[in-house]
C-alpha cells in the first residue's frame, strides 16, 4: 500500500462518518458507517491495504472514539466542529497506527 492510497481509505473512511439524524433536543450524537472489505474495493481503494486497516487491532477502539466524540467536546462546539473532531479520530488512528 502506498501514502495515496493509505490518504485515500483514510479519506473515505473520513466520509463514513456522519451526524445522526435522530437526536432529540440539541444533543449531537455520531454514527460511523462501518464498511466491508468489497465496498471500499468497489469503491477503488487498495483491497490489502482495507483489509489491514479493517482487521486492525485498534479498529474497534478507534470506532468508539468516533461514536463517543460528542462527550469529549465542549458543550459549546457546533455540531458541525464535532462531526470535524470525530473525522479527525479516523485520521489521528490511520497517521499513527497504519503501517505501510
Amino acid at each position: 500500500m502506498t501514502p495515496d492510497e493509505l490518504r485515500a481509505i483514510m479519506e473515505f473512511l473520513r466520509g463514513r462518518v456522519t451526524l445522526a439524524e435522530t437526536v432529540a433536543g440539541d444533543a449531537v450524537a455520531i454514527e460511523f458507517s462501518v464498511p466491508t472489505t468489497d465496498e471500499m474495493t468497489e469503491a477503488g481503494l487498495d483491497a490489502d491495504g482495507s483489509r489491514h486497516i479493517l482487521d486492525a487491532g485498534w479498529w474497534d477502539e478507534m470506532v468508539t472514539d468516533i461514536v463517543e466524540t460528542p462527550e469529549m467536546s465542549d458543550p459549546e462546539d457546533s455540531r458541525e466542529q464535532i462531526l470535524a473532531y470525530a473525522r479527525d479520530v479516523v485520521s489521528e488512528y490511520i497517521r499513527k497506527r497504519a503501517k505501510l
